[in-house]
């Protein structure tokens, strides 16, 4: 399984759609919340040249957001992903 990084908000429900769908696939995943952390969010921002979250990387790939992770899946692309990254 590919190493999986979620910067996320606790107050995002795009975070909260993202992190349900990575958890259908039943992957592990590390999450960073910026919630208050202006270091973390700035990290995030440098990494992924985006301010929203979340932002998803899967292995070395930036996802990119949500919509980006769904699009994937409704792609047929998200699992192989998965597995390759």
């Amino acid at each position: 399984m590919a190493d999986i990084i979620i910067y996320s908000s606790n107050y995002c429900p795009y975070c909260v759609r993202a992190k349900q769908l990575l958890k259908s696939k039943s992957v592990d995943f590390d999450e960073i919340v910026v919630d208050g952390q202006p270091e973390l969010r700035r990290e995030m921002m440098l990494k992924s040249n985006q301010r929203t979250v979340p932002q998803i990387w899967i292995g070395e790939s930036h996802v990119g957001g949500c919509d980006d992770l769904y699009a994937l899946e409704r792609a047929g692309k998200l699992d192989e992903l998965l597995v390759t990254a």
